[in-house]
C-alpha cells in the first residue's frame, strides 16, 4: 500500500541521488570497493579464507548517510542486494532503514524506519509526512544485514535537498569496533538500535562497525584494515563469542601487534563473551563461555604488561542480569543494545574522549 502511494504521489516528488553525500561508518575508501556501500575492500575477496567473511563485508552494518532538507515529507528507494530475511531478526533491522534528526541541543531524535518489502528486492517507502517544512539535519542509518547498491531519498520538488550543514557525528578519531553477528547488529529490530549506531549518536563520534556474523575469528586481513584507518580514537576488540581456544592462542597476539604497530598510541578496549541467560542451563555453553573468557583475559594480562593504554571489560553486566535482553538466549533485542551501549558510554568517554 505504502508502495503505490508512493508512485501515485511520484509527480510530486524529486528523487535525489546520493552519491555525493557523507557516509558515515565505513573503514575503507570509496575507491578500493566496487559498491559504495561495503565494508571490506575488493582487494579480500580472495584473500580471506572464508568467503562468508567477505560476503558479509557487502553488509552495510553501522553505515549511515547525512543530508539536510526543509522538504514536508521524506520518502526512500532502495535496492537490497541480498533480500535477506532471518527467523530472529525483524525485515527492518535485517534490510530496512532508519531516519533520525538532529534536535537544537545537539541529540538525535528518531523520525521513522523504512520498512522493506520483504518479496522484493527493491523498496520504496514514505518514512514521514506532514511535517513543518523547515530545515532539519539527518542521519539515515542503512540495513545491518544486507547490502544496497542503490539509494534515493525523495523530497517535494520545491524543497532544499544538501549536504549536512554539521559536522556531527564527529569523523575526527573514528571508534573501530571488531567483531561478531553481535556487533555486528544481531538482532536489533531497526538499525538505529544496533549499540554501534547508539553510541555514535550519545558520543557524537564516528563508529565504525566491523562486526562480521559468525566470523569474528581475528583474521589477519582485518587487522590489516582497522591499521590502515586514519588517526582512530579507540579500538574495540570484540570477537570472544566467534574464537575457539587454539584461534585466541595462535591469532590474538599478532592480530593485536598489526594494530599497535600502525596505531602505537590509540587505547584498545578488550570486552569479554557476555553472560548470555542460558548458561545458567547450558552446561557445555557455560564451560565454553568462561573458559574462552579466562584465556582472553590470561593473553591481554600479557599483552598489557608490555604495552600501555590497554583496557579490559569483563563479561558481568554486559546485557543485565534479569534474562530478558536477548531474543534467543545469544542476540541482542534493543533492550540488550541499550544496556550494553549504557554500559560503553561512560567507559569510552573515560578512555577515548578525555
Amino acid at each position: 500500500m505504502a508502495a503505490a502511494a508512493l508512485t501515485a504521489a511520484a509527480q510530486d516528488m524529486t528523487w535525489h541521488p546520493v552519491d555525493n553525500l557523507p557516509l558515515l561508518g565505513k573503514a575503507v575508501d570509496d575507491a578500493s570497493t566496487t559498491l559504495r556501500y561495503q565494508r571490506l575492500p575488493d582487494s579480500l575477496q580472495n584473500k580471506v579464507k572464508r568467503p562468508d567473511l567477505f560476503y558479509l563485508g557487502k553488509h552495510s552494518a553501522g553505515m549511515a548517510l547525512r543530508f539536510a532538507t526543509n522538504s514536508p515529507f521524506i520518502s526512500v528507494k532502495w535496492h537490497s542486494l541480498f533480500k535477506a530475511l532471518m527467523n530472529h531478526q525483524t525485515p527492518t533491522g535485517t534490510r530496512g532503514l532508519d531516519l533520525y534528526t538532529l534536535m537544537p541541543d545537539g541529540s538525535w531524535t528518531f523520525v521513522n524506519s523504512a520498512r522493506p518489502d520483504v518479496n522484493s528486492h527493491d523498496s520504496a517507502v514514505r518514512v514521514i509526512s506532514n511535517m513543518d517544512p523547515e530545515m532539519r539535519e539527518y542521519l539515515l542509518y542503512l540495513p545491518l544485514y544486507d547490502g544496497i547498491d542503490s539509494i534515493f531519498i525523495g523530497t517535494s520538488p520545491e524543497s532544499v535537498f544538501s549536504r549536512p550543514m554539521a559536522d556531527v557525528p564527529s569523523r575526527e578519531k573514528p571508534i573501530i569496533m571488531y567483531g561478531t553477528s553481535l556487533l555486528q547488529g544481531g538482532c536489533a529490530n531497526r538499525p538505529g538500535m544496533a549499540h554501534t549506531n547508539i553510541l555514535a549518536r550519545r558520543l557524537n563520534r564516528e563508529v565504525i562497525n566491523l562486526g562480521f556474523s559468525g566470523n569474528g575469528q581475528l583474521d589477519l586481513e582485518i587487522a590489516d584494515v582497522i591499521a590502515a584507518v586514519p588517526d582512530p580514537g579507540l579500538i574495540v576488540l570484540d570477537c570472544v563469542p566467534n574464537v575457539n581456544v587454539e584461534q585466541i592462542d595462535t591469532l590474538l597476539v599478532p592480530f593485536f601487534e598489526i594494530i599497535r604497530k600502525a596505531h602505537p598510541d590509540v587505547p584498545v578496549l578488550f570486552v569479554e563473551d557476555p553472560h548470555f541467560p542460558h548458561l545458567k542451563f547450558d552446561k557445555e555453553a557455560h564451560r565454553q563461555v568462561y573458559t574462552l573468557n579466562a584465556l582472553w583475559k590470561k593473553h591481554f594480562d600479557r599483552l598489557a604488561a608490555k604495552y600501555d593504554n590497554l583496557h579490559y571489560l569483563p563479561a558481568d553486566h554486559i546485557i543485565g542480569t534479569d534474562g530478558e535482553a536477548t531474543v534467543d538466549g545469544l542476540h541482542f533485542t534493543d533492550l540488550g543494545f541499550t544496556r550494553y551501549a549504557n554500559l560503553l558510554e561512560p567507559l569510552i568517554r573515560r578512555i577515548a574522549l578525555k
